[in-house]
């Protein structure tokens, strides 16, 4: 699935460990994480997790910690099969409850044994906040295109999302992550193969490790007590200092800090007069970027840490913020600068237009250059070209995040062109403004002969009373093609979804009916 030639499958990399050599494949877990996602708020997997923790160490299939130059590394206290010392291991619970129990219990201790300390309360490893690789293993990956795989009990799983050098990435149980933690691979049959090397010499199998439905559920009774639930959420309020000891304004409306690099007055407002715009204008523009299928929020608004060199650390930097405060791009998205300089900076993109080099960069036409993919945008913006994007196949799938729209619409892309849209991202472009086409059944840019090349113009009709939900739209291009595109504003509550549409978006139609009173 990852167009691995079949002579490069078995490739494995040797490197130093911190004093130990390790071999590095295709198939080798790198992130193992029990996140707070979905999985965490069920109390027997969670102490299925710790059980199967416990048991591995009981045979002799452990995880020991020592201080390697300031960090802590994870080494093997005898045999290496006793061990997989390059797993990035964490535990982030989505409750305070659920390190109660596992605490009550006793297995938080074996958990801690095998790695999986309690980082945080929340999402972590799942949104991309899982913090860097050790510089051998990342160096090992990237040198030699090695896919490197994340395994967690999280719900979302999307290239890029997890880690930028995480290739695979393979959502779990929490009893399985800690299994695969301890085999270092998932290039494993569990039943036939076993996970290591225990006491005395003896091969132990994943089912030596298993807990019974009758474990788990003997524990849960013993340990998961109603006080937990009532103590943590009676004081939910008053735990945490830092929050209680924030000053609270007492204005009606919010105090824009103009200093702030966390939220900032966004400039969805900035030019809005009274009366509508009207159905946006689209000629010979731009194609900013070109995608194949499945390009997803995490592609286009990307969660993760922001990378030193990127455009939105040197906003940051500009704006006096130290690299080790970067925190995420999922962390600062009340900040328009930010949202705008993150989209589409997966750093596993694949834009067409790069021909087949993956991260977020595009062409220039004017000019030629390849630029970052936000610089590419300014710089059409300052030249007063529109741009618009070409796609595949169910573009905008995963989490339904508004800054996926907001992003492109910030980077002034007037129209985005698929196969076709996941339903709530085709709602969010509609509400930022974006026009939303899609390809007639069978058609696509391939088929078409569209290279991304040409600028591109929307024969859309100059009045909103012309338009039609569903209603075919021509497409002409600078070299001479011409197709038929049906446009996507097909809401049930046709007037509704047209009124954001001439009104370029949700938020300027909200307020005008605000000040001129109720929507007529």
């Amino acid at each position: 699935g990852f167009a691995v030639p079949k002579k490069h499958q078995d490739k494995a990399v040797k490197i130093d460990f911190h004093g130990q050599p390790v071999e590095i494949k295709h198939g080798t877990v790198v992130l193992a994480a029990v996140a707070s996602s979905t999985n965490t708020s069920n109390h027997d997997v969670m102490i299925g997790a710790g059980l199967v923790a416990k048991k591995a160490w009981e045979l002799g299939l452990e995880r020991a910690m020592k201080r390697y130059r300031g960090e802590r590394v994870r080494l093997s206290s005898s045999s290496l099969e006793k061990v997989k010392p390059w797993v990035k291991t964490s535990l982030t619970p989505g409750s305070v409850v659920a390190s109660e129990y596992l605490k009550h219990s006793g297995l938080q201790d074996y958990l801690n044994l095998q790695g999986f300390h309690i980082a945080a309360y929340g999402c972590a490893t799942c949104v991309g906040n899982s913090g860097d690789l050790d510089k051998s293993i990342s160096a090992a990956i990237l040198e030699n295109d090695v896919v490197a795989v994340a395994v967690l009990s999280a719900n979302r799983n999307f290239e890029g999302r997890v880690h930028p050098l995480t290739r695979a990435n393979y959502l779990a149980s929490p009893p399985l992550v800690v299994a695969y933690a301890l085999a270092g691979t998932v290039d494993i049959d569990f039943q036939k193969e076993p996970i290591g090397i225990g006491k005395g010499g003896q091969e132990v199998y994943l089912s030596d490790i298993w807990p019974t439905n009758e474990d788990i559920e003997q524990l849960v009774k013993s340990s998961v007590q109603p006080h937990m639930f009532k103590k943590t959420y009676e004081s939910i309020m008053q735990c945490n200092k830092r929050w209680n000891a924030l000053t609270v304004p007492e204005e009606a409306l919010y105090p824009w800090d103009p200093s702030s690099t966390y939220i900032r007055s966004p400039p969805y407002f900035e030019g809005m007069s009274m009366s509508p715009p009207g159905p946006p204008k689209v000629k010979d523009a731009y194609c900013l970027l070109k995608f194949g299928d499945l390009i997803t929020t995490d592609h286009i608004s990307y969660s993760g840490s922001i990378p030193e060199d990127s455009p939105a650390a040197k906003y940051l930097r500009s704006c006096g913020v130290d690299q080790k405060k970067f925190s995420s791009y999922g962390g600062r998205r009340g900040n328009n600068e930010v949202v705008v300089r993150g989209a589409f900076a997966n750093l596993r993109i694949v834009n067409k237009l790069m021909d087949g080099k993956v991260g977020p960069k595009t062409v220039h036409f004017p000019s030629g250059e390849t630029l970052d993919i936000f610089d590419a945008a300014m710089r059409y913006k300052s030249e007063g070209h529109d741009t618009i994007i070409i796609a595949g196949a169910e573009y905008g799938s995963g989490s339904s995040r508004d800054s996926a729209a907001k992003g492109p619409m910030l980077l002034g892309v007037k129209a985005v062109i698929a196969v076709s849209f996941e339903r709530i991202h085709r709602s969010n472009l509609v509400g930022m403004g974006i026009i939303p086409l899609c390809f007639k059944p069978g058609e696509d840019a391939e088929s078409l002969g569209l290279t991304g090349h040409e600028r591109y113009t929307i024969h859309l009709p100059t009045s909103i009373d012309d338009i039609q939900p569903g209603q075919d739209v021509t497409v002409t291009t600078n070299n001479g093609r011409s197709f038929t595109c049906t446009l996507r504003l097909d809401t049930a509550v046709r007037t509704l979804e047209l009124a954001y549409f001439n009104h370029g978006g949700i938020l300027p139609y909200i307020i005008r009916n605000q000040l001129a009173g109720p929507p007529r």
